[in-house]
């Protein structure tokens, strides 16, 4: 199995969910071994992706380097982790990923667009080889050892809209885009209030978020999945670990998890050098546990 990057140039507009302001994306391809790099325009400025260059994570991933920063990458990088994509360009003119319907689904039109090239060099993957875990209080994060990749999330919110929800998702291309890319990312209205009074979640709305009140959920044409308050977090899940670098081959299992939580397990796995394995994919068996999609050169 080869490195991925994409076969043309895409671009689209869209607004970024706490400035509000328009931000034009363009998707370009990069050589192998080159990862994913972020590139502000307005700025001149290029930011390679990787766990030290995340700057904050209290109300999404975002990642820094100087003065240059670029917030709610996770929903992106979902999709382009999904799709196999080793090496690409990102090239944003403000510093929000613009938020398309609050799922990656958008994201995973634009790329099936540019369509998907095998490289020359072999793709990498991280194998973990021991458990290891995040704590805070009765939430945590952890990872064990597995053949596959997959996702195992549990929720609970005081809300009888949500209560207690789990989904377990094994890894494949087309499961992905049937289970996961579609789930929406939620708020609750005395959040969204409180953020757009201090100056935040002004391009949020209707049509990009699920809001609820007290009484139930305020979009009229309700929710996708049953289970889409989970399946968000599993989605929100698999693009902060995409922050590693290469395909996590091991369980994920979560309660409550969250940006932080995710950005400490990434550092954790990477300073503890004898709990995982960089394996390069290069026979059936392997790439089996990475079934992704591709477009033939």
């Amino acid at each position: 199995m080869n490195q991925r990057t994409i076969k043309n140039s895409v671009e689209l507009v869209g607004i970024g969910l706490h400035k509000g302001i328009s931000v034009k994306m363009i998707l370009e391809p990069l050589g192998e071994d080159s990862g994913i790099v972020f590139f502000r325009s307005d700025l001149g400025q290029s930011i390679k992706l990787s766990v030290d260059n995340i700057i904050d994570t209290t109300l999404a991933t975002v990642l820094g380097n100087g003065d240059a920063k670029i917030s709610t990458i996770e929903l992106l990088l979902s999709a382009i982790h999904a799709y196999g994509i080793d090496n690409l360009r990102i090239i944003l003119d403000n510093e929000e990923v613009p938020i398309m319907d609050g799922s990656s689904i958008g994201y995973c039109m634009l790329l099936d667009e540019a369509g998907i090239v095998e490289q020359s060099a072999k793709k990498r993957a991280i194998v973990i080889k021991k458990p290891i875990e995040i704590n805070d209080g009765d939430k945590f994060v952890k990872v064990e050892p597995s053949n596959k990749t997959i996702f195992d999330f549990t929720i609970n919110f005081p809300h009888q809209a949500i209560k207690e929800q789990h989904y377990r998702f094994t890894y494949s291309i087309q499961a992905y885009k049937d289970e996961i890319a579609r789930a929406r990312t939620f708020g609750f209205l005395q959040e969204v209030n409180y953020l757009r009074s201090i100056g935040l979640a002004k391009g949020g709305n209707l049509s990009n978020c699920i809001v609820l009140d007290e009484s139930g959920i305020l979009n009229k044409e309700g929710l996708r999945y049953k289970e889409e308050f989970v399946r968000h977090k599993i989605l929100d899940a698999i693009g902060d670990m995409s922050i590693l670098g290469m395909p996590l081959i091991g369980t994920y299992i979560s309660f409550a998890g969250s940006h932080k939580l995710n950005h400490f397990l990434t550092k954790k796995i990477l300073s503890q050098s004898d709990t995982f394995e960089i394996v390069t994919l290069e026979n059936e068996a392997q790439e089996e546990n990475l079934e992704y999609a591709t477009t033939k050169v």
